[in-house]
């Protein structure tokens, strides 16, 4: 209500010759007052409430930045407890380039290393790689050529997306071209093993220097796991124009880590369920509730150079609060709650599931492994 309205009905309150002037001038100043102080009120009310909201967008992002934080120090303590190291390995970037050309083939297998990015919908991706051996005892006849390779159950013919043989030349003494030959090795019932060429590849190589060379074996792959073998093991030459055999299939002096591998890429069939997917929000979201969060974990800002590959990838992490009413996904813990709201800190805002990631590392004695890191990717966040 306006001013000369309240004017208007205090006047009507008293007769008309009975208000001197002096009497409306102190309504009017009252009045005025009262009008002016019921103003300061609503709006310090509006004040404080966008004051409280602000604080409370500013509460949720330090939760969401401790979170984050506690995130990043728990990769780094996990990966170095998994690994069995008390600290990371001190290895510098300039040893890394001298060592590296001694593994296998790092360059195609780093170009596998995309940021982790997987679709709710599809099923992820894994990378195995498998080194030759060589069987013991050792055929006469196969001192120098026979590769034997261990396959994992989790490759099947179905998954299979891609394998390939990678086989190392040694360096010739002039530029020649290398006839590389693969063969399949069949027990016979004689005891002997027959021979059957599944692969054959022309190189032209430069003079001094070795080469990795890959050979596409998927349909032999998949020959083998359909018609399962007690062992698998291939033939490997790889012929110059002068008759030498440049292929490396066994560590002579100076040749660690060149000997034949398959890499396989299969096809992780297990989907992921939607229903228990809960909320994934972004760094702007204004989302209280418990909710997935991205966050790229970068090892070059660790300063760990000792891991080759991936160098980053999205660890996402967990933040935001947890009421007990919205807890019907775990109903005995909600009782538990309610029952002893003083004796329990209440539900937290976890990983309730996690995937791990292929990684390809220095250990200490300087070796590189290629192994499978548990629990590195959060892919979904509840309250439990």
């Amino acid at each position: 209500m306006s001013l000369s309205c309240h004017l208007h009905w205090t006047f009507l309150l008293f007769p008309e010759n009975q208000v001197t002037d002096e009497d409306r001038m102190l309504l009017f100043l009252s009045l005025a007052a009262a009008v002016l102080s019921a103003g300061r009120a609503m709006e310090m009310n509006q004040t404080s409430k966008l004051l409280a909201e602000s604080l409370e967008q500013c509460s949720a992002c330090d939760s969401r930045e401790h979170s984050k934080q506690l995130r990043l120090h728990s990769i780094r303590s996990q990966i170095l407890s998994i690994l069995r190291l008390e600290q990371a390995p001190n290895i510098s970037r300039d040893m890394i380039r001298q060592l590296i050309p001694k593994a296998p083939p790092l360059t195609q297998l780093l170009d596998q290393y995309d940021p982790r990015a997987e679709d709710e919908e599809h099923a992820t991706t894994e990378t195995i790689i498998t080194m030759a051996t060589k069987p013991n005892p050792v055929p006469a006849e196969q001192l120098s050529s026979c590769c034997l390779f261990s396959l994992s159950p989790k490759i099947q013919p179905k998954n299979i997306l891609s394998a390939q043989l990678w086989v190392h030349l040694r360096p010739s003494l002039a530029v020649t071209t290398v006839f590389l030959q693969v063969s399949r090795l069949r027990p016979a019932r004689e005891g002997n093993s027959t021979r059957v060429r599944v692969r054959s590849l022309k190189v032209d190589t430069e003079a001094g220097a070795g080469s990795w060379q890959s050979i596409d074996i998927k349909s032999l792959l998949q020959a083998w796991l359909r018609q399962p073998e007690s062992s698998y093991s291939l033939e490997i030459n790889a012929f110059s124009n002068r008759g030498e055999d440049l292929a490396v299939t066994s560590a002579e002096p100076g040749e660690e880590g060149l000997q034949p591998f398959i890499e396989v890429k299969i096809l992780d069939s297990s989907k992921r369920s939607r229903r228990d997917s809960g909320l994934d929000c972004d760094e702007e979201s204004s989302e209280t509730r418990c909710c997935r969060y991205p966050l790229t974990v970068d090892f070059e800002e660790f300063g760990w150079d000792w891991i080759i590959a991936p160098k980053r990838y999205r660890a996402n992490y967990c933040s935001g609060e947890c009421e007990f009413l919205h807890l019907q996904q775990y109903p005995h813990a909600h009782l538990v709650n309610k029952a002893n709201p003083r004796g329990s800190a209440g539900p937290c805002c976890t990983p309730t599931k996690m995937s791990p990631i292929n990684m390809l590392y220095f250990n200490r004695k300087e070796q590189i492994i290629y192994g499978k890191i548990p629990s590195m990717v959060v892919d979904n966040c509840g309250c439990s």
